[in-house]
């Protein structure tokens, strides 16, 4: 146990050694006071909270209060954490008009806080104002809350809080997402839900879907605090910011990537072109995930095809759907080896054109609209390839042939052993 521990010890020491080199340059260099290379300043990130105002926010049935009194005691503890660095604003929906003209009812929207740097008793007693009145305009609250985040390309998330359904058809909310997403402006919508109604959740489901939001179903206070609360945090500290593209028809039209994660839109049933340059001794790993943002047919699938500029394919991933997942995703990987020629040295490696075609297999009722494309999320990866034949990678285990033939030869040898091991310990058994 001793040597276990002063061993870890050791790993660990060797790791901090590791790291702190590596930061210490740059460190000295950011105090020295850099150069113009330097990256610009981050941008502030945007979130706009759009709450639902409406009549049937009195209903009691949150923790033995209404509906709207926990959504602004829930407002009250997000306003007071929300990060300093964060520009926070509040838009309404079904705020201020009682009567039962719809076209009115569906006009009713509003910005209760201009997004910008939070003064946390103003925000505060806007809320307080706020009582529960009349329509449920998600759709013209989203356009709304899209135009109070525009500009600058800093994150914006969009976080709709309700109790309800849309009642403003034929302006659909989820074809509201859609567009949003379309346009490439990063926008991010989370919904969250306060009744755990069937055709709510598949309405709000929707509209996170189409931006790559999250839904959530929250009946009591804390949770919806908590939630709005991760939400915001989120948005202040991005894992990764997508970057917007276009695929092309053809590879040598398609868009140049480097690692990264990518965003674009694809028809169904199409077929869409990227490019990526990969040097020896280098891998690509790829994946592709597409979401079934509305209603398709059962049994689709998902291609990611690797292949040279001359359409020699080199390796391919593929998977298939029934209709039990909204999303569906496939990857692959291909190693270029080390040039092993001894003039290699004198000479700079070339780079080799990777065509990534990515295509799909969707289909969808006639009743269901097809534009926009469904969203799709593609991640770059290049890494240091495989250096020796013990790699399994290299060997190929990971594609399907090595390893099924490795595992069965294992289970058979298994077998034998505990056959033979059962019997012996049978024989003993009746001897004895």
């Amino acid at each position: 146990m001793i040597i276990r521990k002063r061993l870890a010890a050791a790993v660990c020491s060797a790791l901090l050694v590791t790291l702190t080199g590596g930061l210490v340059p740059a460190a000295a260099f950011a105090d020295s006071g850099g150069s113009a290379d330097e990256p610009a300043a981050k941008e502030a990130p945007k979130v706009e909270l759009v709450l639902d105002v409406s009549g049937s926010m009195r209903a009691r049935d949150i923790d033995g209060q209404s509906r709207m009194s926990a959504a602004k005691q829930a407002f009250n503890e997000v306003l007071d954490a929300v990060p300093e660095e964060v520009r926070l604003g509040i838009r309404t929906l079904g705020a201020d008009y009682p009567g039962k003209d719809q076209k009115k009812g569906c006009k009713d929207t509003r910005q209760l806080y201009p997004v910008g740097e939070l003064d946390r008793t103003e925000a505060k007693t806007a809320v307080a104002t706020l009582a529960p009145t009349g329509w449920t305009p998600i759709g013209p609250a989203l356009l709304g809350a899209a135009d109070d985040l525009e500009g600058g390309n800093a994150t914006r998330r969009i976080v709709l809080i309700t109790d309800g359904e849309d009642t403003c058809a034929p302006l659909d909310p989820c074809e509201v997402a859609r567009e949003i997403a379309a346009k490439g402006i990063n926008i991010t919508i989370d919904t969250l839900g306060l009744v755990p109604n069937a055709k709510m959740r598949a309405q709000l489901m929707c509209i996170a879907e189409a931006t790559g939001g999250t839904y959530t179903s929250v009946q009591h206070k804390e949770e919806l605090s908590d939630r709005v609360g991760q939400l915001i945090d989120r948005a202040a500290e991005p894992v990764v910011t997508p970057v917007a593209t276009q695929g092309a028809d053809r590879c040598e039209d398609a868009p140049q990537l480097k690692a990264g994660l990518y965003t674009d839109r694809e028809a169904f049933g199409e077929h869409r072109w990227y490019r990526v340059d990969l040097l020896p001794g280098q891998e690509l790993r790829a994946s592709v995930s597409i979401a079934a943002d509305r209603a398709v047919n059962r049994d689709y699938g998902v291609l990611l095809r690797a292949s040279t500029l001359h359409g020699r394919e080199i390796v391919r991933g593929e998977a298939a759907g029934d209709g039990r997942t909204d999303v569906v995703s496939t990857g692959l990987r291909h190693p270029k080896p080390v040039i092993d020629d001894a003039d290699a040295d004198d000479v700079e490696p070339a780079a080799e054109t990777i065509c990534l075609r990515v295509s799909n297999s969707f289909s969808a009722p006639a009743s269901v609209k097809t534009a926009p494309g469904l969203p799709v999320e593609l991640t770059i990866d290049v890494v240091d390839g495989p250096r020796d034949a013990a790699d399994v990678a290299f060997l190929g285990l990971g594609r399907g042939w090595w390893l099924l033939g490795l595992l069965t030869l294992a289970g058979f040898v298994a077998g034998l052993l505990w056959g033979w091991i059962s019997r012996w310990r049978i024989a003993v058994w009746r001897t004895n």
